[in-house]
């Protein structure tokens, strides 16, 4: 199949499984998209059972195969999706807890890739730095998940900024995290950042989380001021809705070009167009039509991203061991995500007040979802792959279910306060 056969498929089983959760499940949309997928997948594996002359499941793998899921992601959709996640994070509601955020964004994402991977080692007896890999993919909450869900949520503006702003740069620092620590495990595979082994290995990885992230977030700032300063002399809504799509476009496959941090780009870049952009470079018609485009484009792609979450059930390996290593792994990442909440909220509890139930709420507010998947399936292949994707697929399928249907009665239920800062 050609990218404009696979895209009409996509787009045409997306409205179609959007309908019938619509008709009957009445779930939220993304999820709901989810679910209609994994019963139509499941629904393909049992029939295949029942009667393997078909070769239902192969042929469906092979389809699956052919939209791959990593690239496609990766290098295709992830920037469009963080950039119009970005749009909606106001820079003065993130300044505001831009604190608890950047600690969560960095000591909670290392905080909860050792809590993995030291526990995922000692469950399943891998090695440790692959185990430590496997930690890195499943430790940021997925900003496409987590926005979703936010709209659905009646949550406090301060407690919804932090869990909006933490998602939107953890995950950008976790690809990073995930990128050195996959360099140093598997050196020499090919794997993209590899870092050579050696006595010089710790400082080359040091070097690589500071270009990517660091050279991410410069090159968002640049590129998001020199498209602002070109919108402020332009006043036509349709060719800076085109304007918008370029930067998200261009930047992130600029970013990948320089090896730089393409989703930490696109944060940055989106943070400054929403906010200084809007309120300095559009009239009040450009901001209403930029925001209901990407918008638009953000409700199609959580669509799209979440179906083929459904589908990539195809490329996991249903073996007894691999699910109990997976059901074992939600608790894990459970644990680790308390963790990544919970020591900079107390860290910074003696100079400034938090809502009730901050730490539950975002705890459990930390969903899992496409691109844990997409990072899984883009490691070298080893004879450990198939137990890290089973346990990755478990991970976020439970994250974006459970998780993601029972977030807002918790938040109703233990965040019933005052907003404070």
């Amino acid at each position: 199949m050609n990218f404009l056969q696979i895209t009409s498929l996509l787009i045409v089983l997306a409205g179609i499984f959007g309908a019938i959760n619509y008709l009957f499940l009445k779930l939220p949309s993304a999820i709901g998209i989810l679910v209609v997928a994994l019963f139509a997948s499941f629904g393909l594996l049992t029939i295949d059972l029942i009667a393997p002359h078909f070769g239902i499941a192969d042929t469906a793998r092979n389809m699956i195969a052919d939209i791959d899921f990593s690239d496609t992601l990766l290098e295709g959709m992830l920037g469009l999706l963080l950039f119009a996640g970005a749009l909606h994070v106001k820079l003065h509601d993130l300044r505001a807890q831009w604190v608890p955020v950047a600690l969560m964004a960095t000591i909670g994402v290392g905080l909860s890739t050792a809590i993995v991977g030291f526990g995922f080692s000692w469950i399943t007896g891998m090695p440790l730095m692959i185990a430590l890999v496997f930690g890195a993919l499943i430790s940021p909450t997925d900003p496409v998940a987590v926005l979703g869900v936010l709209r659905e949520a009646n949550l406090r503006k301060t407690l919804e900024t932090k869990i909006a702003g933490e998602s939107l740069f953890n995950d950008g620092v976790g690809y990073v995290v995930f990128l050195v620590i996959s360099g140093m495990a598997f050196a020499g595979a090919g794997h993209h950042g590899a870092v050579d082994h050696g006595s010089s290995q710790l400082d080359d990885a040091a070097i690589l989380f500071f270009q990517e992230a660091v050279g991410g977030a410069v090159l968002g700032v640049v590129l998001g001021w020199l498209t602002f300063r070109v919108m402020r002399l332009i006043d036509d809504y349709s060719l800076e809705v085109l304007l918008t799509l370029g930067l998200a476009f261009g930047g992130y496959e600029l970013a990948v070009a320089l090896h730089v941090s393409a989703p930490i780009m696109a944060v940055c870049a989106g943070l400054l167009i929403g906010d200084i952009g809007a309120k300095h470079g559009m009239s009040a018609e450009t901001r209403e039509y930029v925001d209901a485009f990407w918008k638009l484009i953000d409700e199609i792609l959580n669509a799209v991203l979440f179906l083929l979450i459904g589908f990539e059930v195809f490329a996991v390996a249903f073996q007894g061991e691999f699910l109990m290593a997976g059901v074992a792994a939600i608790l894990l990442a459970l644990v680790a995500r308390l963790a990544a909440v919970a020591v900079p909220v107390m860290l910074l509890r003696p100079f400034r007040e938090f809502s009730q139930g901050v730490i539950p709420i975002m705890t459990w507010g930390g969903i899992k979802g496409g691109i844990s998947v997409a990072l899984a399936l883009s490691i070298p292949e080893n004879e450990w792959k198939p137990l890290i994707l089973t346990a990755t697929y478990v991970v976020v399928v439970f994250s974006i279910i459970v998780q993601g249907l029972t977030i807002a009665p918790l938040a109703n239920r233990v965040g019933r306060e005052p907003d404070l800062m």
